[in-house]
């Protein structure tokens, strides 16, 4: 049976829309073809509950020596997407995102999980939050460190399906298959449309 929405039984909820940035949707190394593809069941969620969403932004260093470890070698590989290369405002939200900001607020990252440097968990926890309704991408590898973070963390996860891309559909739905059978006590999976129904 699916779970409800109501804040007696759940706790308050936010929608945690992942890295949907000009750098991703754009003409750069990173695009993401599909993103385009999403962003109106993202955008239907946002809009209606933009006081419960959090934009996560993946933000690169201004050089990769700036970056620990094995961050240093990926950039390296991928010089022009460092801060000292690409324009500021590619690391800014889709527009279509961004003009919901505030009362949405951004959550900057430099890694691929929002949780790494420990300040994401204890917002949410002053504010009463269980459950985080994720949207965004890629589903493979933000999505993923995001939503395991969060299980870790003991949130209770929805996804949206069809509000979820990658650079690849064949690890976009191994993943998805993956986390609704392996993950099905902590994590489900919605459509935008039936999640709307149910969150008022």
């Amino acid at each position: 049976m699916a779970q409800s929405f109501d804040r007696e039984e759940q706790g308050d909820w936010r929608h945690l829309c992942v890295d949907m940035q000009r750098l991703f949707s754009e003409d750069t190394p990173w695009h993401v073809p599909w993103m385009a593809r999403i962003l109106p069941q993202v955008s239907a969620i946002a809009g209606r509950h933009a006081e419960r969403s959090l934009f996560t932004r993946f933000i690169t260093p201004e050089k990769a020596e700036d970056m620990p470890g094995a961050w240093v070698d990926y950039y390296r590989k991928w010089p022009m997407m460092t801060r000292a290369a690409l324009p500021a405002e590619m690391l800014g939200l889709m527009p279509e995102l961004a003009r919901f900001v505030p009362p949405g607020r951004l959550f900057d990252k430099a890694v691929y999980s929002p949780w790494a440097d420990g300040r994401l968990h204890p917002l949410l926890q002053a504010e009463g939050v269980r459950r985080l309704v994720m949207t965004g991408g890629e589903t493979d590898v933000c999505v993923m460190a995001a939503l395991l973070g969060a299980v870790d963390l003991g949130y209770h996860i929805t996804l949206i399906k069809d509000g979820l891309c990658s650079g690849t559909d064949a690890t976009h739905d191994d993943s998805l298959e993956l986390l609704g059978s392996r993950f099905s006590v902590q994590v489900e999976i919605l459509t935008a449309e039936a999640f709307l129904s149910r969150a008022g």
